[in-house]
C-alpha cells in the first residue's frame, strides 16, 4: 500500500468503509436493495399506509386480476392481495426477527460460555445442542407451534428454539482460539474476571460473524415461518401470511393464478434479498476476502 492510499484509506471511517464495501458487492447492493423495498412496504403495512384493508372483504371484488386499482388482484374473498402480502411481509418479518434475535441471544451467551469456560458447561451445553440438532428444524418448529396456543409470538419462541443451536456452533467456535489469544491471556493475568473478559474482549471479536449470521437466519427464519403458516401452524388468521396466501391459494390456481404467484414471487425475493445481504455483509466484514 502506497502512503496515499494509507491516507485515504485513514479518512474513512471504518463503519462508512463497511457500507461502501457491502454496495460494491454485486450481491450485497442487490440484496440491500430488495430488502429496503420490501421493507419500506412492511413499515406501510404496520402504519396503516397500504391502499386496502389487508382483512376487508368485498364480495363484488372477488377474483379480479391485476389493475391500477388491485395492483395484484383480488383473491376469493375480495381482498386485495398487495396489501395483504404487504401485511404478510410485515407478519413474517416480526416473527422471524423476534425469533432470530432471540435465538441470537440464547445461543450466543451459550456458545460464548462454553467455548471459554469449557468442562462441565462446555460438555452439557454441547449435549443439549446435539439433541436439538438431532430433530429436523421444520419437524422441530411443527412439533413446538402446535404444543403451544398459537399465536404469532409462540411461532417466534418455536422457531427461536430451532436456530439458538446454530448460533451456539457460530459462535463457540471462535472462542476455542481467542481464548489463548495475547490480550485475553494478559487480561487473566491482570486478573480480570471471566465474564469481563467474555464480555470486554470475546463478544467484540464475534460482532461481524454473529451480523452476518443474524442476516442469513432472517432468511431461513421466514422460510420457516411461512412453511408453519401453509401448514396452518403459522401466525394465526385474521392477520396476513404469505405461507398461508399460497395455501388458499392452491385451488385456485387454474382459474386465478396471480392469487398464489403474488405472495409466492414475494416470499421468494424476501428470502433471496436476505440471503444476498448474507453474502455480501459476509464478504464486506471478512477481513481475509478485504485482504485479497
Amino acid at each position: 500500500m502506497t502512503r496515499t492510499q494509507a491516507i485515504g484509506t485513514a479518512k474513512v471511517s471504518p463503519r462508512r468503509g463497511g457500507v461502501r464495501a457491502l454496495l460494491r458487492s454485486p450481491s450485497g447492493l442487490v440484496g440491500t436493495v430488495i430488502v429496503t423495498v420490501l421493507g419500506i412496504v412492511a413499515l406501510a403495512s404496520a402504519f396503516g399506509l397500504l391502499p386496502f384493508d389487508p382483512a376487508a372483504q368485498d364480495a363484488t371484488a372477488r377474483l379480479q386480476p391485476p389493475s391500477s386499482t388491485h395492483l395484484l388482484g383480488t383473491d376469493q374473498f375480495g381482498r386485495d392481495i398487495f396489501s395483504r402480502a404487504a401485511s404478510g411481509v410485515a407478519n413474517s418479518a416480526l416473527v422471524a426477527l423476534v425469533a432470530v434475535l432471540f435465538a441470537a441471544v440464547v445461543g450466543t451467551i451459550g456458545g460464548v460460555v462454553s467455548g471459554y469456560l469449557g468442562g462441565v458447561g462446555d460438555t452439557l451445553i454441547g449435549g443439549i445442542t446435539n439433541v436439538l440438532f438431532a430433530f429436523p428444524p421444520l419437524l422441530l418448529a411443527l412439533t413446538l407451534a402446535a404444543v403451544f396456543d398459537r399465536t404469532w409470538f409462540t411461532v417466534a419462541v418455536a422457531i427461536a428454539v430451532v436456530y439458538t443451536p446454530i448460533f451456539v456452533r457460530v459462535a463457540r467456535g471462535p472462542v476455542l482460539s481467542l481464548r489463548e489469544s495475547e490480550y485475553v491471556s494478559a487480561a487473566r493475568a491482570t486478573g480480570m474476571r471471566p465474564v469481563g473478559i467474555m464480555v470486554q474482549h470475546i463478544l467484540p471479536n464475534l460482532t461481524s460473524i454473529l451480523i452476518v449470521q443474524i442476516t442469513l437466519s432472517l432468511s431461513w427464519g421466514v422460510l420457516t415461518e411461512a412453511s408453519l403458516s401453509f401448514l396452518g401452524f403459522g401466525t394465526p388468521p385474521p392477520a396476513a401470511s404469505l405461507g398461508s396466501m399460497v395455501f388458499d391459494a392452491q385451488t385456485l390456481v387454474t382459474v386465478a393464478p396471480w392469487t398464489m404467484l403474488a405472495p409466492g414471487a414475494v416470499l421468494i425475493f424476501l428470502i433471496i434479498g436476505l440471503n444476498l445481504l448474507g453474502d455480501g455483509l459476509r464478504d464486506a466484514l471478512d477481513p481475509h476476502r478485504k485482504a485479497r
